[in-house]
């Protein structure tokens, strides 16, 4: 391991290694550093840190000094003398008449070397164009010719995405892009839709192509000849990011239009293009994927998530960011949680069991609570036996007497089936007492 810090030139957007030679270096500090042209002036990206020996490109070149106020007023200086440098180059450019474009200036920190960047169609002679202008400025000068995308990192814009260019951001190199990205990617082969303000296929179809070709492994190609749960049939379209599929069925009507399933509902007989010769169907069709709605109170999002099927790491990526707010706001998991508690809720009784256990102290206390005192039993295993009264004439009736508190066994009723029905009717201690009275 070696230490080193990062610093970034002006313009660029790549970091080079130097050795801090014992300095202490924070980022955004202003440093001077020594490189092959010369001593350069670069602003720090990132302090004292170890890296791996084989990540640093031998020799490792070294800082010199942290900037001084001198070092920025000849950093300041050289700024004006680029500007006047591109003036008079872009005269002597149309003195010789030369088919090229200016495109920067850069001097370098010491002034003793300027480099003039332009763009051409072809090859330019340009020597006589070197000569005169160092006569004019004292100074080595060095013409290099760019190509468009270079011009379009230097000076910088903005894209059609509305931000500005990937290449004067963050892009360290320029990434091979070819017409290929787009085809996969199944975007329109229009050049004024894929192309950037440079004029070349954009930087950032690069960017997604490993997932659209992940995706394209598991998917089948057009024409592909696929079973459904609703019939064989051909594919028409593949949509890449949806992972669906549109299949023209062979019992389809004339003019019914192609339906659409999920990769995980389709089984691929040939895929491509080709003959059905020789391709048996299977009598088994693949099921047809249900997705799991949830109830219209507990639904959060209008597409619900399902993981019955495979999805591109984009779809994975999307869903992984999404789970935490699902169950921040009653997602499918808590949804799940108040269905199973309103089930519970619903077989016991809607009492939950701390409830439950509380109701016997209750109904043990519920006779202290009476104003007015119990109703004897008369059963056999409760209320003590009565006296036999005394011999009557046969004429008598046998009714009590009046007041005697007695009533005939006939019309006697059954107290504790009252007593029950009148608990689960009311529960309360008051109700018990009135009812009583009633009869």
């Amino acid at each position: 391991m070696t230490e080193v810090i990062s610093v970034r030139f002006r313009g660029g957007c790549k970091n080079y290694y130097f050795d801090p030679k014992g300095n202490q270096v924070k980022m955004g500090d202003q440093v001077v550093v020594e490189t092959a042209q010369g001593l350069e002036f670069a602003t720090c990206t990132e302090g004292n840190h170890e890296v791996d020996d084989n990540a640093i490109v031998q020799p490792l070149s070294s800082m010199v000094r942290m900037a001084t106020d001198s070092d920025r007023r000849t950093v300041e200086y050289n700024r004006r003398r680029e500007s006047e440098a591109f003036d008079i180059c872009e005269k002597k450019i149309v003195e010789h008449g030369l088919d090229m474009k200016l495109v920067n200036v850069s001097c370098s920190f010491d002034g003793s070397k300027i480099l003039f960047f332009f763009t051409a169609d072809g090859r330019v002679d340009f020597r006589d164009l070197v000569r005169d202008l160092a006569g004019v400025f004292r100074a080595r000068i060095e013409l290099r010719q760019i190509g468009v995308r270079d011009e379009a990192k230097m000076i910088g814009g903005l894209g059609i995405c509305g931000r500005p260019f990937c290449c004067s951001q963050f892009l360290d190199s320029f990434m091979p892009v070819s017409i290929k990205m787009a085809k996969t990617q199944n975007l329109s082969l229009n050049p004024a839709k894929i192309s950037g303000t440079c004029g070349r296929l954009m930087c950032c179809l690069k960017y997604e192509q490993n997932a659209y070709e992940d995706a394209a492994r598991r998917m089948p190609k057009q024409e592909s000849f696929v079973q459904t749960p609703d019939g064989p049939g051909n594919v028409k379209s593949v949509d890449l990011l949806r992972e669906r599929v549109k299949v023209a069925l062979d019992n389809a009507a004339p003019n019914e239009q192609p339906k659409t399933y999920r990769n995980c509902e389709i089984r691929v007989l040939r895929n491509g293009k080709g003959s059905r010769d020789g391709i048996e169907i299977p009598d088994d069709r693949p099921a047809r994927y249900v997705e799991e709605h949830l109830p219209e109170e507990d639904s959060v999002l209008s597409t619900p998530v399902s993981t019955s099927f495979y999805m591109s790491s984009a779809a994975r990526r999307l869903e992984d960011e999404e789970a935490p707010v699902r169950e921040k706001i009653g997602g499918p998991e808590s949804g799940e949680k108040r269905r199973r508690k309103r089930h519970r809720s619903k077989h016991s009784g809607g009492d939950t069991p701390a409830v439950k256990q509380a109701q016997p102290a209750e109904k043990q206390e519920k006779p202290a609570k009476k104003e007015k005192p119990a109703r004897q039993h008369t059963s056999k295993q409760t209320a003590p036996k009565a006296e036999k009264p005394a011999a009557k004439p046969s004429g008598e009736s046998q009714a009590a007497a009046p007041g005697s508190g007695e009533q005939p066994h006939s019309k006697r009723r059954r107290p504790h089936h009252r007593g029950g029905r009148r608990h689960h009717r009311g529960g309360k201690a008051g109700d018990g007492g009135s009812a009583s009275g009633a009869e």
